[in-house]
């Protein structure tokens, strides 16, 4: 169910401007931050007054750089904020490295205020860190769904490019940034100062939290037969206990046979092939993104022993489980 943030995020005064704080962590997504910066500031030039205003802050209060490598001027540390103010968590790739303990126990300590905070890109998994999700509705860019599902049972991830939960919000990455600014634009004020600003950013397609992340299996695998799809969407759906072939064909009325012909028409591979591509994608996710264990790895992607696992990945990514998790983590101390 969609829910509102209107009531608790209009400033008391209605002539004074809403303030947005952008807390930056290191490598953090210029995309999300910027198109969420750009969407305030349209919003200001089309109403021609100024609604809203914000500031850049991080760990260390000086500088702060995206994933492109651009290093922007932080306007302060991490200081006390005020009850009006909604704080916007933005990070991108290796936040688990960028998630430190000044950023959660500040986290923590703003939220005991009631205040809304909200996390673009993989932001969720620094709120979720912080405990900020217990209990809540939240999603985050799809490629850290897997390791997210597996850290944080207590969250209920959603495939939605935007998530708004009470006073916490979380973006998918990309341009989701856009479809939550122009949601809060459209509450604090109203549809068609959303909309020309939507027009102004030549965004014609404006998505709302029941819309999906990712495209549609059709899309992605540029095959449109239904019967396919629907076995794929099995298979993406249960990976921690493969299904086999058999059982495959026989939930879609299909011989194994059939089956088989319809993925070596369209996908050039076995069913068992290309279930095994799934399952070897969300282990390497899960190697790089958390500090599971290989062998709760292997498991959590259907493999009943690690020597099958590390044989399967060694031969699909050649290189083992260990050395992958290994060369990882000598990437991130660089």
């Amino acid at each position: 169910m969609a829910q509102t943030l209107s009531a608790q995020r209009i400033p008391t005064n209605p002539d004074k401007p809403r303030r947005f704080v952008f807390v930056l962590l290191d490598n953090f997504s210029l995309l999300c931050f910027s198109t969420a910066v750009e969407s305030l500031r349209i919003a200001n030039r089309m109403a021609g007054r100024q609604l809203y205003e914000w500031e850049l802050i991080g760990e260390g209060g000086e500088q702060a750089a995206c994933s492109a490598g651009t290093v922007f001027q932080l306007d302060r540390d991490l200081v006390e904020m005020g009850r009006d103010d909604t704080v916007l968590v933005c990070s991108g790739i290796d936040v688990q490295k960028a998630t430190t303990k000044k950023i959660l126990s500040w986290l923590r300590r703003e939220a005991r205020k009631g205040l809304v905070i909200g996390g673009l890109c993989t932001g969720a998994y620094c709120l979720a860190k912080a405990g900020l999700l217990d209990g809540k509705r939240a999603t985050i860019h799809w490629e850290n769904q897997d390791s997210f599902s597996e850290e944080f049972d207590e969250v209920t991830l959603t495939k939605s490019v935007f998530v708004v939960d009470n006073n916490r919000m979380t973006t998918a990455g990309g341009t989701s940034s856009i479809d939550l600014m122009l949601k809060i634009i459209a509450e604090d004020q109203d549809e068609d100062l959303a909309n020309a600003v939507a027009d102004q950013l030549i965004y014609n397609s404006i998505r709302t939290d029941q819309d999906t992340q990712r495209l549609s299996v059709p899309t992605r695998i540029g095959v449109r037969h239904p019967k396919l799809s629907q076995v794929i969407q099995i298979m993406e759906s249960n990976i921690e206990e493969p299904i086999s072939p058999s059982i495959l064909a026989q939930d879609v009325g299909m011989s194994t046979r059939q089956l088989e012909r319809l993925f070596r028409r369209y996908l050039n591979r076995s069913p068992k092939r290309y279930y095994m591509e799934l399952r070897l994608q969300k282990a390497r996710n899960l190697l790089m993104q958390t500090d599971m264990s290989v062998i709760n790895v292997a498991l959590a992607c259907g493999f009943a022993s690690p020597s099958h696992f590390s044989k399967c990945y060694r031969a699909h990514y050649d290189t083992t489980p260990y050395r992958e998790r290994g060369s990882h983590a000598a990437r991130l101390s660089i």
